[in-house]
């Protein structure tokens, strides 16, 4: 088991940042995959970013490139994501994940979840 428990959503002005954290505990932290997700009220959760389990690769959504970077720490067991030129449109909730499978990206793919933050975005 996994658990996971994300912080640092908050409101904050479109153009504004904001970095979000996930805590883990339980098993190897190093040994899984990482990823963030987001729900939008209405709409599917759907993938934002993902990293290796070293950190040595990651990959983006489209809707995110070059203002979203998401990084982690093996020693802290944390997991990061720096949020850059927000927009209205990214209100959410932000979830992490965990998975033991790799390069993935579809939510069902991910074995672990964290509750999630509410990331709230004025214009």
């Amino acid at each position: 088991q996994v658990q996971l428990v994300e912080s640092g959503g908050g409101l904050v002005q479109a153009g504004g940042s904001l970095r979000l954290s996930c805590a883990a505990s339980g098993r190897t932290f190093s040994s899984y995959a990482m990823g963030w997700f987001r729900q939008a009220p209405g709409k599917e959760r759907e993938f934002v970013e993902r990293i290796s389990w070293s950190g040595g690769s990651a990959s983006y959504a489209d809707s995110v490139k070059g203002r979203f970077t998401i990084s982690r720490d093996n020693a802290k067991s944390t997991v990061y994501l720096q949020k850059n030129s927000l927009k209205p449109e990214n209100t959410a909730v932000y979830y992490c994940a965990a998975t033991s499978r790799g390069s993935v990206v579809l939510p069902i793919s991910y074995d672990y979840w964290g509750p999630g933050t509410q990331v709230t975005v004025s214009s």
